[in-house]
């Protein structure tokens, strides 16, 4: 990696050969802003940044001068942006940074990060705040394994099938949402993963007004009714580890009933050996058999 030749200008490492350096800006507080990122913000000479006016109002808070070159970089514009950012990469060093917390997580970065990557230009990162590992940490629900699952989809119809390929994971999940859909994405989780699902909701992260509301997505969705303000992550619990062994003996199920078994009776079956749930077998070979026909 560069930082093991790199030398020391002016408080700042600078490495032998250029670099892409993604930085995390703050999510709320501006306290959270780490000393690397303001060294990075006043000394690089070219900078990406998903709004410039944000970049230059969170500069003009943090008390800094920006002394670099910069260039928008958002969802609308970094594919045409790539080749002129590699260039850039090629021969500068090349900072990139969000309207808040990391590049390329749910935010711009992604493809710029790819081509750099696939053209042999060294990447790296300055860490720093993360609104998804904040709510996942607050949230009380299990952090040993989680899937992030990005903005849910605005569309109803969009929402549900996608709350229906998750009906199963077992993983802590964690989504973003706006404000203005947060009751209609509860109302949607409710009515496929149920009213007893834990799942919390964490609005204003970081900023003076954090509030982390926990409880079942039942409650969460009456709490919703008040009309809450502010960004949300909405964290869920995943399926009980019951669910899961459900879905590995469905097949098991199929073939009795393919035997001659009666459904039911093949359901009840399986589901004493397997020791799981008999309903939620039901339910679940039921499922697949529309899939089929599908």
């Amino acid at each position: 990696m560069w930082h093991r030749h790199g030398q020391y200008r002016g408080g700042l490492q600078v490495p032998e050969w250029s670099v892409l350096i993604l930085a995390a800006t703050p999510i709320g507080n501006l306290s959270d802003a780490s000393p690397r990122l303001v060294e990075h913000l006043q000394n690089t000479g070219f900078i990406a940044a998903e709004d410039t006016r944000t970049l230059l109002k969170l500069a003009n808070a943090l008390g800094i001068r920006l002394n670099a070159k910069l260039f928008s970089l958002h969802e609308h514009n970094e594919g045409d942006r790539v080749e002129q950012m590699l260039e850039i990469a090629r021969e500068q060093n090349l900072l990139v940074v969000s309207d808040a917390g990391m590049p390329t997580v749910s935010d711009p970065g992604f493809l710029l990060v790819r081509a750099a990557v696939a053209a042999g230009i060294d990447v790296t990162v300055i860490p720093g705040p993360s609104a998804v590992l904040s709510a996942l940490a607050v949230s009380g629900l299990p952090t040993d394994r989680f899937s992030f699952e990005g903005f849910l989809p605005r569309k109803q119809g969009e929402r549900s099938r996608l709350f229906e390929t998750l009906k199963h994971e077992t993983r802590t999940m964690v989504f973003f949402e706006s404000p203005h859909r947060i009751l209609e994405s509860l109302e949607s989780a409710l009515a496929v993963l149920g009213a007893e699902r834990a799942a919390t909701v964490s609005r204003e992260l970081t900023k003076k007004f954090e509030h982390t509301e926990r409880g079942t997505l039942a409650s969460l969705v009456e709490w919703a009714k008040t009309e809450p303000k502010g960004e949300m992550v909405l964290v869920i619990a995943g399926a009980e580890a019951t669910q899961h062994q459900a879905i590995d003996v469905i097949d098991q199920v199929l073939e009795l009933v393919a035997a001659g078994s009666p459904l039911k009776p093949a359901v009840a079956q399986i589901a004493e050996v397997a020791g799981v749930s008999k309903s939620e077998l039901y339910d679940l070979v039921l499922q697949k058999r529309k899939q089929a026909l599908n």
